[in-house]
């Protein structure tokens, strides 16, 4: 098994340096002095993970200038994950986005946006001073869940604004709920536009016949991927893939040096060494645990429980959207609405069993390829005995068939800056929420269910927002960043 990061970490360590550089802990040896004073096991504990933290010396090569290990490591990537070049990110696949957004946005630039985009994402446009038209995801109508806005939606987009110079998808959501993207890669094309992808939760996507295929097989030309999330790389451990002519390569790595610290973690670059090593060495029989763990559990709430239901089984009869079930991912649900999702998730941590998210229906469980039967048994006992226990939260929010044509439109272009649109109090007035009709948002609204973003700062308000609005909250929706909770109110931006 190649990895030549780790392999040249260990030798270094093995060597048995003397180190007269950063980091302070000089691979460890600096704990010597609490020996005997603190708790043994802990500090050896601590020390291993010391002993591959080094920084930038002639043999461990540099992240942001890559020419000896990190680069092959990083060309070994590529091949795996079938990329033209792989960049490390060891900030997450925040620090991907932020990137994906600045290498291709100047100020003023426009990209069509997926609404519920990541954060990471909104902070890109901020960093770059970028324009974003917004495009409402789809609503799989079974599950209640959301995947990415359907192809006429982004058609519609491109055509309205030829000015475009990208399109950013989030693919699989955090549901694991996906599309096949190739379909979006060609329309995106023919327009001669690039497709941005953050497949932060799919890091897996492609590499088992039986998971979706990844963006990059689809034909994506620039994809994140967090390879801590489903793989085995440490956390903040990233993987920004890139493919083909029209991604700028080297202003991809300008973007990274930028968002990226100068004196990266080597024990971080050293486990994604280590993922793309374990999966060229064992490929698809690296996931066959996990996915027997997680079809034995799956396979037991269907058959067995008459208190939950899994989202899978909720999917439209027809599947007309092609929505893809993401098999280390399951989302459940208590059938009859007796627990909310966060309720389950709050009483599953007390049989120590701890999820991965919840909302107000669902809690989602996320098998890696660690788990084992007995992981099964113990999440079979700990639903079992929350089926015995009374429940607060029996109403579930639904939406109706015309939240969801109105969730498929496609917005005007919203300008983002670093300090917000209602950054200055001398330019923000507050108005009732039924006459702001026409005026720009000073804060965003973003209602919980379903946590879609209906406006963003300095986006304009329309009568089918202001609808969609009072209708959310009349069924208990909470809105977050807007100031009123109660949304009888909203600020805008004074005009004049």
């Amino acid at each position: 098994m190649r990895a030549p990061l780790f392999d040249l970490l260990v030798s270094l360590y093995s060597s048995y340096p003397s180190s007269y550089h950063v980091p302070g802990h000089k691979y460890g040896k600096s704990l010597s002095l609490l020996e005997g004073t603190t708790d043994e096991q802990m500090l050896r504990a601590y020390q291993a993970v010391m002993q591959l933290d080094v920084t930038e010396l002639s043999m461990t090569d540099d992240l942001h200038g890559p020419s000896g290990v990190i680069e092959e490591a990083q060309q070994l990537a590529a091949a795996t994950f079938g990329a033209d070049y792989t960049f490390f990110l060891i900030g997450g696949s925040t620090a991907g986005n932020l990137a994906m957004v600045l290498a291709v946005c100047d100020a003023g630039d426009l990209i069509i946006v997926q609404r519920n985009a990541h954060k990471s994402v909104l902070n890109g446009l901020k960093l770059a001073g970028a324009r974003a038209v917004f495009v409402m995801p789809q609503r799989e109508l079974g599950s209640d869940l959301d995947v990415v806005p359907s192809l006429e939606q982004i058609e519609e987009a491109l055509e309205r604004y030829p000015e475009a110079k990208a399109v950013l998808l989030t693919n699989p959501s955090y549901y694991g709920l996906s599309v096949d993207l190739e379909p979006y890669a060609k329309l995106v094309h023919r327009f001669g536009k690039m497709l941005l992808v953050d497949e932060a939760h799919g890091a897996h996507y492609g590499l088992h016949a039986k998971f979706p295929r990844s963006a990059l097989q689809a034909g994506a030309d620039a994809v994140v991927q967090s390879t801590h999330k489903t793989l085995t790389a440490l956390t903040m451990g990233a993987m920004l893939h890139v493919q083909g002519p029209r991604i700028d390569r080297k202003a991809v790595a300008e973007a990274l040096r930028m968002v990226q610290s100068s004196s990266p973690s080597y024990p971080i670059m050293a486990s994604l060494d280590i993922a793309r090593a374990l999966i060229d060495h064992d490929r698809e029989r690296l996931f066959e645990r996990g996915l027997a763990a997680a079809d034995a559990f799956r396979q037991w709430v269907m058959e067995e429980s008459e208190h939950y239901e899994l989202a899978s089984s909720l999917l439209g009869d027809d599947n007309s959207l092609r929505v893809n079930v993401d098999p280390l991912r399951v989302v459940l649900r208590c059938r009859r609405g007796k627990h909310s999702g966060f309720e389950l998730l709050r009483h599953l941590e007390n049989f120590g069993c701890y999820a991965e998210m919840a909302d107000i229906q669902y809690v989602v469980l996320l098998f890696g390829m660690g788990a084992e039967i007995a992981d099964v048994e113990r999440l079979k006992q700990a639903f079992i005995a929350i089926a015995a226990t009374e429940g607060t939260s029996a109403a579930v929010l639904r939406q109706s068939s015309e939240t969801i044509a109105y969730q498929q439109s496609v917005s005007e272009p919203v300008l983002f800056s670093r300090k917000g649109a209602g950054a200055d109090s001398k330019t923000i007035e507050i108005v009732e929420l039924s006459c702001a009709e026409g005026m720009l948002a000073a804060e965003a609204v973003i209602p919980y269910p379903p946590g879609i973003p209906l406006l963003y700062e300095g986006e304009r308000i329309t009568a089918e927002a202001i609808t969609m609005i009072k209708r959310l909250v009349q069924h208990g929706a909470r809105c977050q960043g807007a100031t009123d909770p109660t949304m009888e109110t909203i600020t805008v931006l004074r005009t004049g």
